[in-house]
């Protein structure tokens, strides 16, 4: 017989080692999330996917799955947190969904809409932070970046390039390029690199592609994040 836990009254089997978030996930049920990829270590950087357990909210992304364990994945306290927390990323960054050309198939934008953040209520900072363009096939967008790490970890553990790094403390803490000049384009970074796939945001896009999918057509258009999935493993096939 399997171990299980429970996860909003419903069991869910899991194996040992696995996480909630990845037992959850491969039962079909959706927790919301931006930092996670199955394919990468446990980071636990965006907060997103916080879950109640006895009371105390943890991230499902790095909490254990153990026998017998209660999960509260949808209360009103949760979701009060998931909105505070995206509220706060749209707000530190340039996050302007009408002008972005990933709108539309943008996960952080697709987990806003489906927990009910429809517009920050923080302060916004307003960054003025560089756009890379000097690559041949990608720019980047140093103002959409939320941190989530997870360009670092494709080009440092899949690719094997360490082409991003993460400088800086606080909200000092900024995305950094590993090349002579600092520039994208002075880097061994390639399209074709797992590291150009994995963003959840707008902040690494294709040249030559900017808005080309109709309104109407475009990957969370139709259906929620919680049906369609994450944005990479679509991303991996047009790339």
């Amino acid at each position: 017989m399997s171990k299980t836990f429970k996860l909003d009254g419903r069991e869910i089997p899991f194996e040992t080692g696995q996480t909630i978030m990845d037992a959850a996930l491969a039962a079909g049920v959706y927790i919301p999330h931006l930092c996670h990829n199955p394919e990468f270590a446990p980071h636990g950087s965006c907060r997103v996917c916080v879950v109640d357990i006895g009371g105390r909210q943890v991230s499902a992304c790095t909490a254990a799955a153990s026998e017998g364990l209660e999960v509260d994945n949808s209360s009103e306290a949760i979701g009060e947190t998931r909105r505070a927390i995206l509220q706060m990323l749209f707000v530190e960054g340039n996050h302007v969904c009408p002008a972005c050309e990933k709108s539309g198939a943008c996960q952080l934008q697709a987990v806003a809409y489906y927990t009910g953040m429809l517009a920050p209520h923080f302060t916004h900072f307003f960054p003025r932070r560089s756009v890379d363009a000097s690559h041949p096939d990608v720019v980047i967008d140093f103002n959409r970046c939320i941190l989530c790490e997870l360009c670092v970890r494709a080009s440092r553990d899949h690719d094997g390039k360490r082409v991003f790094a993460i400088s800086g403390r606080g909200l000092e803490s900024h995305l950094v390029i590993d090349s002579p000049s600092g520039l994208l384009g002075d880097s061994s970074f390639a399209a074709t690199d797992k590291a150009a796939h994995v963003c959840p945001t707008g902040a690494i896009l294709p040249k030559g592609r900017g808005y080309e999918t109709p309104i109407g057509e475009r990957l969370y258009d139709r259906e929620p994040i919680s049906i369609v999935g994450d944005v990479r493993a679509q991303e991996e096939e047009v790339l």
